[in-house]
């Protein structure tokens, strides 16, 4: 087992993690810009538009993202009216097209987190709220938005989580990133193992400290819920 050339190549890790959290954080953030208002549409089943929503998330949820990957990275550049549109500088760079898979796909399952945190906050809250005279936008921003996201943290703790194993992906894609990183370790010198469980200990370590930081996030807030 040749680790020493993996500490020679320390430099080459820690562009890979600082890649991969890069894409990761900016993915989440947009995604739940994203996922936010599609969650608030969805509980109130607005006629067509939730028809719309419904499809979004079921095509997101239920495509791997490799495959949406692919399909911005390679299928957009298919068409002459991208190509040629403005865009074009910014579409055909491969980060940003990860960022645009791994954002709608994040934002699709977020998204349905939040409804179901959202339906579960109680009518009595809302009623109450109502009653000392707070606006509808006062009573969404002050009361529901905020149980909601109290309620929904454990399973958004792992959807940060499976993102970050999912970004993976840009890989794929000539983005040079943990796992891009081992993989070109093993390529240049033809190891086995070495580049991968390298890679496979700095997710591992990435995914212990975003555990720690939800629990933590998680005990907080419980504590300051409760009476």
């Amino acid at each position: 087992m040749r680790f020493d050339l993996v500490a020679r190549h320390a430099d080459l890790f820690l562009a890979g993690t600082l890649m991969t959290l890069k894409l990761t954080v900016m993915s989440l953030a947009i995604g739940m810009l994203i996922a936010l208002p599609v969650a608030v549409l969805r509980t109130r089943r607005v006629p067509y538009l939730d028809g719309l929503l419904r499809a979004y998330v079921f095509v997101f949820r239920g495509t791997p993202m490799l495959v949406q990957t692919y399909l911005v990275y390679y299928g957009l550049a298919q068409f002459d009216a991208v190509r040629e549109s403005v865009l074009w500088p910014w579409l055909r760079n491969p980060f940003n097209c990860a960022l645009i898979a791994f954002s709608l796909n994040t934002a699709a399952y977020t998204a349905e987190i939040l409804r179901g945190a959202l339906e579960a906050v109680s009518k009595g809250e809302v009623e109450a709220a109502e009653a000392i005279g707070m606006t509808r936008l006062q009573v969404l921003r002050r009361i529901v938005v905020p149980g909601a996201f109290r309620r929904a943290l454990p399973q958004y703790g792992n959807e940060v989580i499976l993102m970050l194993h999912g970004s993976t992906v840009a890989s794929v894609i000539t983005i040079q990133d943990i796992l891009g990183a081992g993989r070109l370790l093993n390529g240049k010198y033809y190891l086995a193992y070495e580049g991968l469980l390298t890679a496979a200990a700095l997710y591992l370590a990435l995914t212990f400290l975003i555990a720690g930081v939800f629990k933590a996030v998680e005990r907080k807030w419980l504590a300051q819920s409760s009476p």
